[in-house]
């Protein structure tokens, strides 16, 4: 089985924001150059599976018809972690204690009282293990911290140990990027 992850195009908002389950719109001109790269790299007819935000939503929509693939199956599982009051606030205004807080406990600490990495992994091994036991290779439209999880749950690793793994290691993913998991 294959499972190409790929992370959604660049969305809008202003650097240095704190965003995850925020539903950002994505520029078009951003949209339009990830679907041609993808476009002609992406096999054909297989299923998609999205993010139901917008910025990974709208991508998969677009690509399906080039694809020539399904409408794609929006799932909540694999949205980004909700940051709770944190979300569309200025990283540098977020209490400096409070950062530190998450930072002594990444995996179980709730940022703005949203949702831990613990948590997040726990959807996305839940996900990952109904993927396999469909035994069909598909595309996934996520996001940087889907996708490390992902990676993690792919390489055998159990939720808390996800989780720890993810939030341990900065990502390096860009936007627009594909990972492809092989089973």
């Amino acid at each position: 089985m294959q499972l190409i992850l790929v992370r959604h195009p660049q969305p809008l908002i202003a650097p240095g924001v704190c965003y995850g389950s925020s539903d950002l719109a994505v520029a078009p001109e951003q949209l339009a150059q990830t679907l041609a790269a993808l476009t002609t790299t992406l096999p054909r007819r297989l299923p998609i599976y999205s993010s139901p935000l917008q910025r990974c939503a709208i991508l998969a929509a677009q690509l399906a018809t080039p694809l020539q693939s399904a409408a794609p199956l929006l799932d909540a599982r694999i949205a980004e972690i909700d940051f709770g009051d944190w979300e569309l606030r200025p990283w540098d205004d977020i209490p400096r204690a409070d950062i530190d807080a998450w930072a002594a406990d990444l995996v179980h600490y709730r940022p703005g009282g949203g949702e831990s990495v613990l948590q997040m992994a726990g959807r996305i091994a839940a996900f990952h293990a109904d993927l396999q036991r469909q035994q069909q290779d598909a595309i996934v439209i996520c996001h940087a911290g889907a996708m490390r999880l992902l990676l993690a749950c792919h390489a055998g690793l159990a939720p808390a140990d996800m989780a720890m793994q993810a939030a341990r290691n900065p990502h390096q993913i860009a936007y627009g990027a594909t990972l492809t998991l092989q089973s």
